[in-house]
């Protein structure tokens, strides 16, 4: 699990395949001495398997599917990823929940900027439009961000400087495509109340949980 607050913004420094597996190396400035084999790490809202660790660098596998649901099917030598590592237990959820499962890939419509923010208009899949909540949660390349405004079939986000200086926001353009992981809460809200359950004692954690959903 991860919560969508960056930690760093990586280098993509190699890529190679082994059969139908995709392996990125990632430069990162973060000390990962403590990051062990088989790990989860986000890279750009993408939860991946760290296979290596060599110096400042580490590496993970991407299958097929991971490839062709995110944005990592355009990755490319000295490309820039978000990079999160998993939260530990006793840590901080100073985002919201994320799980590093992408939607799908959004794209962006419009940049607007507004005094010491930056106004950010994307277009999701229609998958994922359906879970975003006006002032709800969204993850936008791994980012832990609040949707300022919703439209039919779009979204606008209000990004303080500090996460657009820190993340790869920094060089977002319009037309570029994005990660979208809707709010993990409002799928399983959605499941539950597709089988009816709220006829049968109203929708409580606790329900959730004795029925398979959390």
């Amino acid at each position: 699990m991860f919560t969508g607050i960056i930690e760093d913004v990586g280098v993509v420094k190699g890529l190679r395949k082994s059969g139908a597996i995709s392996i990125l190396t990632i430069e990162t400035g973060l000390d990962i001495k403590e990051t062990k084999l088989g790990d989860s790490i986000s890279v750009n809202g993408v939860c991946l398997t760290v296979v290596e660790i060599k110096g400042g660098s580490f590496s993970v596998e991407a299958s097929p599917e991971t490839i062709s649901r995110s944005t990592l099917k355009d990755a490319m030598i000295h490309s820039r990823g978000n990079v999160e590592r998993a939260l530990g237990v006793g840590g901080r959820l100073g985002g919201h929940i994320v799980q590093g499962h992408v939607d799908g890939v959004g794209r962006v419509t419009k940049i607007k900027k507004d005094t010491d923010s930056l106004i950010i208009e994307i277009t999701p899949p229609e998958s994922a439009m359906r879970y975003v909540v006006d002032k709800g949660s969204v993850a936008v390349n791994g980012i832990s961000l609040t949707v300022n405004s919703i439209a039919e079939n779009s979204f606008t986000i209000n990004i303080i400087s500090h996460t657009v200086e820190n993340t790869t926001l920094s060089a977002i353009r319009v037309g570029d495509e994005v990660n979208i992981e809707a709010d993990i809460i409002g799928k399983y809200v959605e499941k539950y109340l597709s089988k009816g359950s709220l006829k049968s004692g109203g929708l409580t954690l606790e329900k959730l949980s004795e029925e398979g959903y959390i």
